[in-house]
């Protein structure tokens, strides 16, 4: 895979890179959940988001340069769900890379037969264990128009490298004890099964549509994902789809505290 870098404004080993003002502005008109954030949040977003470009390698796919607006762009969307945990979340990776759009890639799973079954399947982004998260640009820039439908690749992706930290992805993030984990599960399970019961409905019955994307009644850990896409770019409606995710959430992201700088 050929990979290609720009990425002008912020080269070198600063500990944290100033997002110039015009750029930011300019950020924030793009993607009008992040603008909708309090002053002090978008200062402190603006802030970690410079730090983590001084962290973080990114690289172009199939030719794609990586501007600074790219940059700045995924950079601000990732530190969402980490503006007051921190970026020592984000540790144990460094690379991003970006392709122009969605991306084909090829599986291999063994079913209980011990039958090698070969398949693509198309993505939009991808969080590897331990790896690089990979982004398809066009679902990047386009997630300022699809935030009323809860959708966003970046939070998505980084959402999975939260849920990653404490091994595999289950749908559940680190937590403190043994207690917080299992009324963590609780809280999600009883969530996850009934969105479930409503895309089984929406699919195989006609029933209608549910608001948060289908794809989350696959797994647990993709159910933590789109949900979190979801409180993060239209906490509102989230909110109403789902009641009892919302204080879950806002307890583990730690919303009603001081951003963590």
């Amino acid at each position: 895979m050929m990979l290609d870098r720009l990425f002008s404004l912020f080269r070198g080993k600063q500990a944290e890179r100033e997002i110039p003002e015009a750029l930011w502005q300019a950020t924030l008109a793009d993607y009008p959940f992040l603008a909708q954030l309090p002053a002090t949040r978008r200062d402190a977003l603006r802030t970690l988001s410079g730090r983590f470009l001084a962290q973080k390698e990114f690289h172009g796919a199939q030719g794609m340069l990586i501007t600074d607006a790219i940059a700045v762009a995924i950079a601000a969307q990732a530190c969402l769900p980490v503006l007051e945990l921190g970026l020592d979340w984000y540790d144990d990776f460094v690379g991003i890379v970006v392709h122009p759009g969605q991306m084909l890639a090829r599986r291999e799973q063994v079913d209980e037969a011990g039958v090698v079954h070969r398949y693509s399947e198309v993505l939009a982004g991808e969080a590897m264990d331990g790896g690089p998260v990979t982004l398809s640009w066009q679902d990047v820039a386009s997630a300022g128009e699809l935030a009323g439908q809860g959708y966003n690749v970046v939070i998505h992706e980084f959402v999975h490298k939260i849920d990653m930290r404490d091994g595999t992805p289950d749908g559940c993030p680190p937590l403190p004890s043994r207690a917080a984990r299992q009324r963590w599960q609780g809280t999600m399970q009883a969530a996850y099964d009934g969105f479930r019961e409503k895309v089984t409905i929406a699919e195989r019955f006609g029933g209608e549509a549910t608001w948060l994307d289908p794809y989350g009644a696959t797994s647990p850990a993709e159910f933590f994902a789109v949900a979190c896409e979801a409180y993060f770019v239209n906490r509102p409606r989230f909110s109403d789809e789902f009641p009892a995710l919302t204080p879950l959430f806002d307890h583990f992201f730690k919303q009603n505290k001081p951003p963590a700088l």
